[in-house]
């Protein structure tokens, strides 16, 4: 089928509507072909044009969707290999944050946390470039840099002769890795059509969560055992091992990159210079256009569609959450339970058990509640059942160390948020990626992964005085109490949502 009627984000800027899929499109999308794009007039365009360039009929094995099980499991598994190793080298380094405060003299308490969070700020800028170039350049190309440059910013974390040095590092080591969260969903949209994404998206979206889990615990005895840096060389290895096999066996997946290259192949084979691919990569976009695109979609999706505004909200307050939790479960539990360095990363296999629990949940369920008719907001409804595990958790921990009772009980309060935040986060995404489609799904991404990743930079820097003004119980009630607050969100677009797609198409 022709790829015109279901051009990606790639599309030309210019006063370009991305309509998030409405209630009247709902027919339609049921029955999708297994290429994963709507009947359209194209086909017949490209029926009628011979210099159109298309997929050689519904069943193309070079279509990304004719793949087979097999190798769309080795990429999709591969980009979610690079979100979990990104991930857990986020936070294995904090069991050794206060070694790395006093070899550099740092006093200051916010410096110290930053030192932890701040891979979070560099991942809320990198997708508002990486994002657009991916739909340029391809997916893969984007993939492939980001790795060998987040290896080098890694390197340079280990070699780090000061503060100054070491954030720097930090920081763009953190935007290097946008590209994996900011992609991924784009290559899972272009692999499995809608009823097929669960799962696929509920491993990509534990790698945000799941890995700040396992980072610490590994951390505390590789910061006891050999240092700081060597939490650093050990990230090292592992993204240089999932690094060269994804340039082994990892290919690109964009439809219109695939076409473009076919055209230009054929042109060079058969000397019809006219010849060109049914969907054509905006490779042509001027400085300005591009800067736009990269800068002002994002934003745009932001400001002007409520949907994604409050959904990035409740994302964001979610994952800053677990964030802060992540930069004060050494201190709590040194102060509160007097461990050990090497101990205090055990601290963190509350929140792992619950993610786990939250992707086997998320897995088994979400394609079986989106239903025949392919609805995005039946996406919503494990976040409506399940995102309440978030404040119960938050409560439940807060006051549980604040009493300083045995310690397996504010750890098993965060099996409930670990559970909560995977299922708001896996919901949030796939909802973004079955109502914006191939046409916006990259961009709506990034307008997420920017509000969250800020929210994981900055809101941990609030736990400090929180905490000293108010205690582990008040503190933590006070967070309790903000996002149960957000909870209601999900009924109101799961209610509303398709009436809101139609009274606010976004004309970017």
């Amino acid at each position: 089928m022709s790829g015109r009627g279901a051009e990606d984000d790639s599309a030309g800027i210019d006063s370009e509507e991305i309509k998030p899929v409405s209630p009247a499109d709902m027919e339609d999308n049921a029955s999708e072909k297994d290429s994963g794009e709507k009947k359209d007039t194209t086909a017949n365009d490209a029926a009628a044009d011979p210099n159109l360039v298309d997929w050689d009929g519904p069943k193309d094995p070079a279509n990304p969707r004719n793949w087979s099980k097999k190798r769309k499991m080795l990429n999709t598994s591969l980009v979610s290999l690079s979100v979990l190793y990104s991930n857990i080298a986020t936070t294995m380094y904090a069991p050794g944050a206060s070694e790395l405060a006093s070899e550099f003299g740092i006093t200051n308490n916010v410096v110290s946390t930053l030192s932890i969070t701040i891979p979070s700020l560099g991942a809320s800028m990198g997708p508002l470039l990486l994002a657009p170039l991916s739909e340029v350049a391809g997916r893969v190309p984007i993939y492939w840099a980001s790795a060998w440059l987040y290896i080098g910013c890694t390197i340079g974390c280990a070699r780090s002769t000061n503060a100054a040095m070491f954030l720097v590092f930090r920081f763009f080591g953190g935007a290097c890795t946008a590209s994996f969260m900011t992609c991924g969903g784009g290559t899972i949209t272009d692999l499995l059509p809608k009823e097929e994404r669960g799962a696929a998206t509920a491993l990509f979206t534990a790698g945000p969560l799941l890995g700040p889990v396992i980072g610490p615990i590994i951390g505390g005895f590789v910061t006891q055992a050999w240092g700081w840096r060597w939490t650093f060389y050990l990230v090292l290895i592992l993204a240089g091992v999932v690094t060269a096999i994804a340039m082994a066996t990892m290919r690109e997946t964009n439809a219109t990159i695939i076409l473009a290259s076919k055209a230009a192949r054929l042109r060079k084979e058969t000397g019809n210079l006219h010849l060109r691919p049914a969907r054509s990569p905006q490779v042509s976009l001027r400085p300005r256009q591009f800067a736009e695109r990269a800068l002002l979609r994002p934003l745009r999706m932001l400001l002007f569609s409520p949907i994604v505004l409050l959904i990035g909200i409740y994302m964001a307050l979610v994952f800053g959450m677990t964030y802060l939790l992540f930069a004060t479960f050494p201190s709590v539990f040194e102060k509160t339970y007097h461990w050990r360095v090497g101990v205090t990363g055990l601290a963190y296999m509350g929140l792992g058990v619950g993610c786990v629990l939250g992707l086997t949940t998320f897995s088994l369920l979400s394609d079986r509640l989106l239903g025949k008719d392919g609805v995005p907001e039946r996406r919503l409804i494990l976040m409506m059942g399940v995102g309440p595990c978030v404040p119960i958790g938050i409560f439940w921990y807060g006051w549980a160390a604040d009493r300083g009772v045995h310690w397996i009980v504010p750890i098993i309060g965060t099996v409930f948020i670990g559970m909560g935040a995977l299922v708001v986060s896996s919901s949030a995404q796939l909802y973004m990626m079955d109502m914006f489609g191939p046409q916006g799904a990259a961009s709506a991404l990034a307008a997420l992964t920017l509000v969250r990743n800020a929210s994981g930079a900055f809101l941990p820097l609030a736990a400090e005085p929180l905490y000293k003004r108010l205690g582990l119980g008040w503190g933590n009630s006070v967070l309790g109490f903000i996002t149960l607050a957000f909870t209601p969100v999900s009924i109101l677009f799961y209610k509303y949502g398709g009436w809101l797609r139609e009274r606010f198409p976004l004309k970017l």
